[in-house]
């Protein structure tokens, strides 16, 4: 997988989802947002209908050259975290995309749920909704109850408040900080 792409599924979050694409945009971040449905308009947890650029038909995943540079963004939310843990064809991509050397970020439940699916996450810090830590402690990560945390290729965010610091959080690791506090100043934090 080429690029910067959030996946999103039924139920997702609003603010983990939209809040995190506006950021990127903002930050110079060429994003894409990929259904995991067949359909081109995704709902999410409160009724918010998303035109996605792709669906999982029309996505194409090629790890050949991937890089840090290469980011799968899981939204959180409910029932859209276990739509998203529960496709095995979205979870095998996403376990090839980190092996290959592709960052993964996930926020509120995705952690917990989604990103506790990775193969090798002992000793890395992250952070999550409260109560979705345990499957990533299982696998010998490191719960901080921190806004957002960054560790290697696993960018985390604790949930839908912590959204506009979460895509800061992917704008600084893929364009530095000084694009970052661009952003952070523009939005008057």
């Amino acid at each position: 997988m080429k690029g910067v792409t959030i996946f999103l599924a039924p139920g997702f979050e609003d603010m983990e989802a939209i809040a995190t694409r506006d950021v990127l945009i903002r930050g110079g971040v060429d994003v894409r947002i990929v259904s995991i449905t067949d359909e081109y308009i995704v709902e999410s947890s409160h009724g918010l209908q998303v035109s996605v650029d792709a669906n999982r038909h029309d996505f194409e995943f090629d790890e050949d050259g991937t890089s840090r540079e290469d980011v799968m963004i899981f939204p959180g939310g409910m029932p859209g975290t276990k739509h998203l843990a529960a496709d095995a064809d979205i979870m095998h991509l996403m376990r090839d995309h980190y092996e290959a050397g592709g960052t993964v970020a996930a926020i509120c439940a995705a952690p917990g749920l989604v990103a506790s699916q990775l193969d090798d996450v002992e000793g890395l810090k992250f952070t999550c909704f409260e109560g979705f830590q345990g499957p990533m402690e299982a696998k010998g990560a490191v719960y901080v109850p921190e806004g957002v945390v960054v560790d290697g290729h696993l960018i985390t965010g604790r949930g839908a408040g912590w959204a506009v610091e979460f895509g800061l959080a992917i704008v600084e690791y893929l364009k530095g900080p000084e694009a970052a506090a661009k952003v952070r100043s523009g939005l008057m934090l």
